[in-house]
């Protein structure tokens, strides 16, 4: 597997911030904790290919807004934030020798966070990032190889990936309090678990799973237990300052067989 990575930016203390507020960020562990999220990916089997850090662009750690890569190709997104588009182009250079790409344009509006893909199915949530022609856009690139693209509603985060992910082959994260369960089972979902993050712990759907195991927040304990109890093989880190950037551990890679 390859995980491409980038450097954290020196300004990622004026990142782009939608639901939560801006409080101050410790660049030096904002990059020590990025090292240790990789060595994790290490850990686990992939190989990093690190992109230099952006220094104009505090959001560019957060490389898997950037783009989405299929077996079949990798799509390169438009992100929301105009301030984030100038991202695509280094991350479209380095997946060119993996993938045939092809571009979301305007006026669509799509951020890879947004997308949750399970099998060929794939989500798009609509959130102040991505929009209905994005998704129309989608369906036409992939409906010839056998996807199917269904939008969900969402409320009070920044991504879909922040409201759920899988964590298994037949289990999804959820916190159903910013995205309705429903919209899944009636885009035909039903045969996966949803395991509900603990109430205390709105922020804890945010997960990453590479293989058998997940890359996991250290900040969300009591949601941990719950995912342990499930037999789920959880591979902790540390991303609190990177939180603060309203970034999860999804968001710092994208991960692909080569």
């Amino acid at each position: 597997m390859i995980a491409v990575t980038r450097g954290v930016s020196p300004n990622i203390g004026r990142c782009e911030l939608s639901h939560i507020e801006r409080e101050p960020l410790d660049f030096e562990m904002a990059v020590k904790q990025h090292r240790h999220y990789e060595d994790c990916l290490k850990a686990l089997g992939c190989e990093v290919r690190r992109l230099p850090a952006l220094d104009e662009f505090p959001d560019a750690v957060f490389v898997e807004d950037t783009a989405i890569v299929l077996d079949e190709m990798a799509i390169m997104t438009r992100p929301g934030a105009a301030s984030r588009r100038g991202e695509v182009a280094s991350v479209a250079a380095a997946l060119k020798p993996y993938r045939n790409l092809t571009v979301i344009e305007s006026p669509g509006l799509l951020d890879g966070g947004d997308v949750l893909r399970i099998g060929k199915r794939i989500y798009v949530g609509l959130s102040m990032r991505s929009n209905p022609e994005a998704v129309e856009q989608l369906h036409n690139i992939l409906d010839p190889y056998g996807y199917t693209i269904t939008s969900v509603s969402m409320k009070d985060c920044l991504h879909l990936k922040s409201a759920a992910t899988q964590i298994a082959e037949n289990k999804l994260l959820i916190n159903r309090e910013w995205v309705d369960a429903k919209d899944f089972e009636a885009a035909g979902l039903l045969d996966v678990d949803m395991i509900d993050v603990d109430p205390a712990e709105p922020f804890a759907a945010n997960a990453l799973m590479i293989g058998r195991a997940v890359v996991y927040p250290a900040a969300f304990p009591k949601t941990r237990s719950r995912l342990e109890s499930q037999g789920i093989l959880i591979r902790v880190v540390d991303t609190s300052e990177l939180a603060k950037a309203e970034g999860g551990v999804t968001c710092c890679s994208l991960i692909f067989t080569a």
